[in-house]
Parts: C-alpha cells; structure tokens; sequence
C-alpha cells in the first residue's frame, strides 16, 4: 500500500502526477492481441510496461473488467497483481451501499488474501452518507476517493442543488472531511470543472484530487494546475482514451508512451511552476 508520503515522494521523483486509466475495451484493443489466451491483460501489460516510469497511479474501471464475467474478473486480478508496486493502484468502482453490503465491496477490492486483490485505493458514491463510506477505512492505509464534482454533464442533476448554505458537492466534502484526514480520503473533481478548483480548495485544502477528464473530455491540465495545485502537489490527473487509445497498431504500446510522456513533461513543469520540485 502507498501512503501519503510515500505517493509525494514518488511524484517528485518521478516529476509526474499523471495517473492512467486502463479500462481496455475488447472491441479497440488492436487485433493482434486476439491471439492470446488473456488479449485484456496481454494490452494492459504491454501498457503499463511502456509508462510505468513515467506516471504514478493505475486506474482500472471495474466495469469493463465486470462486464466480462468470470474472464474478465480473472483479467482483472492479474492486471492488478502485474502493477508496479510503487504507484498507487485505484479501482475505479463506484461503490455505494451500505452496512454488510459495503463490507464485502471492501474485502472484495482490499482483501487480497481472499480475493487476490489489494488496491490501494477505490472510488465511492457518497450519497448513502458515512454508512457507504466508512466500511473502507476499516482498512489501515487504504484511501477513499469520494465523488465531489464530476465532469459529466449529468453532475448539474444533483451536485450543483442549493442546500441553502452551498451546493451538494460542496456539503458532500465538508461532511467526508469529517470521517478521516487527507492521508486517508481523496476527491474526484472533474477536469471540466477547473473553474470549481479554487472554491474546492476552501474545503480541502490538503486532499488529492483524482481530476477525469483531461484530453478526450476536453479539460485543461494548465487550467487544473492553475487553481488546483498544492504544495504537495495534491493532484492525480488521469487520462485513459488518450493514452491507452493512441494507436490501434503493433505499435500501440510505444504510441501510449509518447502521449504519456508528453502529459509527464506538462506535469514537470507545472510541478516546477509550483515549487513543488
């Protein structure tokens, strides 16, 4: 598992807060790999293989593991087991239920002894309240990234509702703040957001950010630094299509790490910018 500490010190090593999605989609991933007994963990391998050096987070979305049934869970068990272990691993799941329910989501995804499994971290649906929230911090050392403020459309539904003394998202933060420290909770703010990142700040001023959206959905990164950053750095920006997508060719791998490394050298100099190195 991956601390707070240890996460900076690898962001500044690394002089990258880039974080990747792999959320392979057997209908893209490049024919070729059809001829393997996994094509899934074949892709994802040669992926993380090619820019393992250059981002410190893995981000696989548990539906298109899910959607795939007993193979697709097995894919999912060995691309966690072939992550590097110096990056933070985040399952993008999702979760939202509460009480036994939320019990089984967390060993399911944290008990690697039972389920082969022991991500570092994994995202939450807050709206239950702490009951869907606090079965996770069960686990020493295991981060929560809870939704704040998506960059789907669809955020304006809920998340932008008045309380009266605010928005939700920003009602949805000052409550989870209260359940543990930044060395154990995370928040997702939507790259699409970058306006919100100041005001965001107000609230959790120490957290790390999981920011979506950067690239294909049309978000900035000098945008996000501009309001978003910390001294600490206090940003994971994931991108997924952009890199895992760069090529449908053999070359797939080497096309993922050109468009990794030209995020990596965004992120040094923003991090430079920052004094953050």
């Amino acid at each position: 598992m991956l601390s707070r500490i240890q996460l900076i010190d690898e962001i500044k090593r690394k002089k990258s807060f880039l974080c990747i999605g792999l959320d392979p989609d057997i209908e893209k991933i490049p024919a070729f790999l059809h001829q393997y007994a996994d094509p899934v963990l074949e892709f994802n391998k040669r992926i993380i293989d090619a820019t393992k050096d250059l981002c410190v987070a893995y981000k696989p979305n548990a539906a298109f593991y899910e959607s795939k049934g007993i193979k697709g869970l097995q894919s999912l068990i060995d691309t966690y087991q072939y992550l590097p272990k110096e990056c933070l691993s985040i399952i993008d799941a999702k979760r939202g239920d509460i009480g036994n329910t939320s019990d089984h989501y967390a060993q399911a995804f944290f008990n690697e002894e039972v389920t082969g499994m022991g991500f570092d971290a994994i995202t939450v649906t807050p709206y239950m309240g702490n009951d869907s929230v606090t079965p996770y911090l069960k686990y020493d050392g295991k981060w929560v990234i809870i939704l704040a403020l998506t960059s789907s459309v669809g955020s304006k539904d809920f998340q932008y509702l008045d309380t009266g003394s605010g928005h939700v998202y920003e009602a949805v933060i000052q409550k989870a703040n209260t359940w543990a420290g930044a060395d154990r909770i995370m928040y997702v703010v939507g790259a699409t957001k970058s306006e919100e990142f100041t005001n965001i700040r107000k609230y959790a001023p120490d957290n790390f950010l999981l920011v979506p959206g950067v690239g294909a959905q049309g978000g900035s990164l000098e945008d996000v630094c501009k309001y978003g950053i910390t001294k600490d750095c206090g940003l994971l920006v994931n991108s997924s299509r952009g890199i895992i997508y760069a090529s449908k060719g053999e070359d797939f791998a080497e096309a993922a790490r050109a468009e990794a490394l030209k995020l990596q050298v965004q992120m040094q100099e923003e991090l430079e910018k920052a004094g953050v190195i």
